[in-house]
């Protein structure tokens, strides 16, 4: 969805609360959505969207005349959300394919608007492996696959091999009773909270922009999308 009517639940100053939304939160290493909530004939720019338990708080540029029960629209500014799909989606394949060959261990990362970074430990790791990874991804990513996003039980979730592949991931886990896990068709399955393309031919060609080393156990990988435009 790239727009939503939906009404006011609360309004602190420059902060507000919404019935339903569709502003993603700051998390799990991807940035918020931006956009408008227009009411009234007046337009109110969204610069940062977070969470806080189960309120999702939108913070506006300006104070807005509005009262609980009043109507809004709301528009996500899409180009920066389709990017931060596109990169999103292509981490994913670039670590299905690190976990599955190389049985490295993502341990961080964040999607950018013109670059994404993501950190593994893997000790054989040098540029000419990640540049190797990253066509072999690439194969992946022209297929064509279809990207689907549901939510299954705890129980479901635990009987799939390294469904959460960071700690803090593998701790949340355990502490939920259902899990969202977005499933790359017949390649990769993880537990994920972000947004996503519906099919990988949606990210077009990726590519490797650097690669560090940061010890042995901490190697960075940096990788841009070009291509395809929402």
């Amino acid at each position: 969805m790239k727009e939503l009517d939906t009404t006011v639940t609360a309004n602190n100053s420059k902060e507000l609360e919404l019935e339903s939304t569709i502003f993603y939160p700051t998390g799990g290493g991807e940035p918020c959505d931006n956009g408008t909530i227009s009411s009234n004939g007046k337009n109110y720019n969204v610069i940062d969207v977070r969470k806080e338990g189960d309120r999702v708080i939108h913070t506006l540029d300006a104070e807005p005349e509005l009262q609980i029960g009043d109507q809004v629209h709301c528009v996500i500014d899409w180009n920066r959300r389709y990017t931060y799909m596109r990169h999103h989606t292509g981490i994913h394949v670039v670590a299905g394919i690190m976990e599955q060959k190389y049985s490295a261990m993502f341990t961080g990362g964040q999607i950018g608007l013109e670059k994404s970074r993501f950190d593994f430990d893997m000790p054989q790791l040098n540029r000419e492996l990640a540049e190797q990874i990253i066509n072999e991804s690439q194969k992946i990513i022209d297929k064509h696959l279809n990207v689907t996003a549901k939510v299954i039980s705890k129980d479901e979730a635990l009987k799939i091999p390294n469904l959460a592949r960071t700690e803090p991931g593998r701790k949340l886990l355990e502490s939920l009773s259902m899990i969202r896990v977005v499933d790359i068709e017949g390649f990769d399955v993880q537990m994920d909270g972000g947004t996503h393309v519906k099919n990988t031919s949606e990210i077009g060609k990726l590519l490797l922009t650097n690669f560090e080393n940061k010890g042995t156990h901490r190697k960075r990988i940096e990788i841009a999308v070009s291509g395809n435009q929402p």
